[in-house]
């Protein structure tokens, strides 16, 4: 019963993603062998985890992005003139954290579209 109550508590403070490790952890038998600190910090992970996921999917659902796009399906045989080195290095949003921005220029036509779709998803 004590278990049930600490769920309900978990969800009531709105640590979804520490109750759910906790289930993980309470089904699996891998993690009794590990100490109470071991095991704290990997629901605290899994809660940062679950926090960062949710935060990505709402500011994806508000951009309002047309397409799916990944960098990985980007076809760089095309002739367009896009810098492989270039465009992988801007997907690591090295730029997002160094607080600046990115203009992307030329003809808009759909092909154009897509990288900077994909590097605005990152995946």
């Amino acid at each position: 019963m004590l278990i049930n109550q600490t769920f309900d508590k978990l969800d009531a403070l709105g640590l979804f993603g520490m109750a759910l490790g906790l289930r993980e952890q309470l089904e699996s038998s891998q993690y009794l062998s590990l100490s109470f600190d071991e095991r704290f910090g990997l629901l605290v992970d899994r809660e940062a985890e679950a926090r960062d996921s949710r935060r990505l999917a709402l500011r994806l659902k508000a951009a309002k992005l047309r397409q799916e796009a990944t960098v990985e399906d980007i076809d760089f045989r095309t002739a367009r003139g896009l810098d492989r080195s270039t465009i992988l290095n801007l997907a690591q949003a090295g730029w997002v954290a160094s607080k600046h921005n990115l203009l992307v220029t030329g003809p808009t036509d759909i092909r154009s579209h897509y990288p900077p779709f994909s590097i605005c998803i990152g995946k």
